[in-house]
């Protein structure tokens, strides 16, 4: 077993932020959740009556989504994104996808572009999880 068993191996250079790598996923991953998490904050009111989640809503949300992009892009930045990190993100984008639906259903008062919008942002989110998990999966073979 290598010294750096818990940590992946950065791509070669000039492809460390491909889709095909994990620091890629994650990269992507922060970059549209935290432009996400922006337009929540600055159009907080125009989007909560479009969406029918309120602007409070967005604005608790978009704190959080701001928040996370930043923890998700510094893991992006390290050299070797430790794969404990890399799990977890995983992880909570998926809670965040079935979080999402089930808010839609039972606290949300969706408007029909917010029954559009949710879905297709936790589709977007689990296509992160699942890109993050196959880089991550390609890697750990990679490394033998």
């Amino acid at each position: 077993m290598s010294a750096h068993a818990n940590t992946l191996t950065p791509a070669r250079p000039g492809s460390a932020f491909s889709l095909r790598t994990v620091r890629g996923a994650l990269a992507l991953d922060a970059l549209v959740t935290g432009g996400n998490g922006l337009a929540y904050l600055a159009f907080s009111g125009p989007l909560g009556e479009l969406l029918g989640a309120g602007r409070t809503t967005l604005v608790d949300v978009g704190l959080f989504l701001l928040g996370y992009a930043l923890a998700v892009g510094a893991l992006a930045a390290r050299r070797r994104p430790p794969v404990f990190g890399v799990r977890t993100v995983i992880d909570l984008n998926l809670a965040w996808v079935v979080l999402s639906l089930v808010a839609m259903e039972l606290w949300l008062e969706p408007t029909t572009a917010g029954f559009v919008w949710i879905p297709a942002q936790a589709a977007t989110v689990a296509l992160f999880a699942v890109l993050q998990f196959t880089a991550l999966r390609r890697q750990a073979r990679e490394q033998g």
